[in-house]
């Protein structure tokens, strides 16, 4: 596998998560406001040229996100304690709780339908491999990265 076909990976695997979680306010947000929220859980208290980095998309663009998601409640900004110019972004308390609350999201169903598939050992297997690759990629634990619905309380 080189670059190209693992990035290719990586957006059948994206659309598939798509697919498996339950319509809620994620469904509604564009790309770049999502990749911004699931970025700012998982690295919490970041700036947002940090942000910007990571996601990859223009500050302005960054900007914009962490405005609509601060407008309805899911992100907060504070000032760095260390760097009072700096501002830094993280979940809002809410969000955070209703990451906790979020309902499941079981992929059974979207890994049969992709592997073409409904034999459950096939199922398992393609499950167990990809919980062996998120084990060995993100080395950070379980929940980062992992909110519910921070778009619940409005749609940005």
């Amino acid at each position: 596998m080189d670059g190209f076909e693992l990035f290719q990976l990586g957006r059948r695997l994206m659309k598939l998560g798509e697919q498996a979680i339950p319509e809620m306010g994620l469904h509604r947000m564009s790309g770049p406001t999502r990749a911004v929220v699931f970025d700012v859980f998982g690295n919490p208290d970041s700036s947002i040229s940090e942000i910007t980095a990571r996601v990859r998309f223009p500050q302005s663009q960054v900007s914009a996100c962490v405005a609509r998601l601060r407008e309805v409640g899911a992100l907060e900004t504070v000032s760095d304690p260390r760097d009072r110019r700096r501002t830094l972004v993280r979940p809002s308390a809410e969000a955070l709780r209703r990451a906790q609350d979020r309902p499941s999201a079981p992929i059974d169903d979207t890994l049969a339908a992709a592997i073409g598939s409904t034999d459950p050992a096939d199922i398992r297997r393609v499950r167990d491999a990809l919980e062996v690759l998120a084990g060995l990629l993100d080395r950070r634990g379980p929940a980062a990265g992992v909110p519910s619905d921070p778009g619940a309380a409005g749609t940005p």
